[in-house]
């Protein structure tokens, strides 16, 4: 069987391994996070080898070149040889790793984090929980 020489965006990005389902793949379209040459995309767009695509995955933008196409989903390794992603695309990918690694943990910055068992046995002791049936302020 002989591979095609176009194929819709949708269907390459889930062979390619991109998303884990086509329809996320044609979510992810919709919303805009995909383009194909500079220009936004379309699920029904058709991509061909020599092809630049743009996509994000969460906060991470990639940008590959289309190398070949597959008429079904295959393996890990299969799926790595559909495309190539650019020089440009693996050094902003390692600068925002390297960002995020180096970055402060969020819980840190808060001055009180959440209380602990031990804290929360203290404020259960502090208040008189004992004479009241009820948590409301209205007796």
């Amino acid at each position: 069987m002989t591979p095609p020489d176009s194929m819709r965006i949708d269907k390459w990005l889930w062979c390619a391994r991109f998303y884990k389902t086509r329809t996320l793949a044609a979510e992810e379209i919709g919303k805009g996070r995909v383009g194909i040459n500079g220009q936004p995309a379309k699920p029904a767009r058709e991509v061909r080898p020599g092809d630049t695509v743009t996509l994000r995955q969460g906060s991470v933008q990639r940008t590959v070149v289309v190398r070949a196409l597959s008429a079904q989903r295959g393996p890990a390794p299969v799926a790595q040889q559909l495309y190539e992603e650019t020089a440009d695309s693996l050094a902003a990918r390692a600068q925002a790793q390297e960002m995020r690694r180096l970055a402060p943990e969020p819980a840190a910055a808060l001055p009180e984090g959440r209380p602990t068992k031990r804290d929360r046995r203290h404020i259960d002791r502090a208040r008189d929980w004992g004479s009241r049936w009820s948590a409301s302020i209205d007796d």
